[in-house]
């Protein structure tokens, strides 16, 4: 066959740009915003029933803050600071004012013996900053330069272990500042005929053991004589 034939049977063999590999076509199809509705709508996810049990069950353990027997005589928010050694400072014997925390300041009375004590706790985390007994000789002294603190030494068992401790507590104003000192003072001198009382009936019962320990008392001179009259 001539070169001639062959070459255009071959032109008549080249592919022809049909409709669906067209790149208009499809373009097109993807404009659709029918079709990008439809392909971006996604099944509703079903939920889960799945139950799962606890491999160790925990039983509801009641928790006691050692108050339940007291009563509150008086509550006030204040900052409490304490006089001492850093753990930078520790043995140095260098001591400064540094901050222990914030919370209300209370004057607690147990309805059992009545006595009174003190106790802060901080705010949230409920940790103690300060537990003593409302000592009568303690005495709440003024603090240089302001007219809403008071600084005052107690033995503190608030980490567990009687400490000496000078504290500082700083109130809002003044006026409260007053208050919890009226209150504070007031609360010694009831605390302080508690003690006594307590002093008094521990000594009546000694007594009374004291005479009935020599009422029963007899010396050689007292059995010679008893014998004796039973001899007549």
């Amino acid at each position: 066959m001539p070169l001639f034939f062959r070459n255009f049977l071959y032109l008549d063999q080249q592919p022809t740009m049909s409709s669906e590999s067209n790149p208009e076509t499809e373009e097109s199809k993807n404009d659709n915003p029918e079709t990008e509705g439809r392909e971006d709508e996604k099944a509703p996810e079903e939920e889960s029933t799945a139950t799962f049990e606890p491999l160790v069950k925990l039983d509801v353990v009641e928790t006691k803050t050692g108050e339940e027997e007291e009563e509150t005589l008086y509550s006030q928010r204040a900052k409490l600071f304490i006089f001492g050694e850093t753990l930078l400072d520790k043995g140095t014997g260098k001591k400064t004012w540094r901050e222990r925390g914030v919370g209300d300041i209370r004057l607690l009375k147990h309805r059992e013996h009545q006595r009174i004590r003190v106790l802060m706790r901080q705010e949230k985390t409920m940790k103690i900053l300060a537990n003593h007994v409302l000592d009568p000789r303690i005495t709440l002294e003024t603090n240089a330069g302001s007219d809403r603190s008071w600084v005052w030494s107690a033995f503190d068992f608030s980490e567990g272990e009687l400490v000496e401790t000078v504290f500082a507590a700083r109130f809002p104003d003044s006026d409260i500042a007053n208050e919890f000192k009226k209150k504070f003072l007031g609360f010694q001198k009831e605390m302080e005929k508690i003690l006594a009382g307590e002093d008094d009936d521990h000594g009546g019962h000694e007594a009374d053991e004291a005479a009935a320990a020599l009422k029963n008392l007899t010396t050689k001179d007292d059995e010679k004589a008893d014998v004796e009259k039973d001899d007549e």
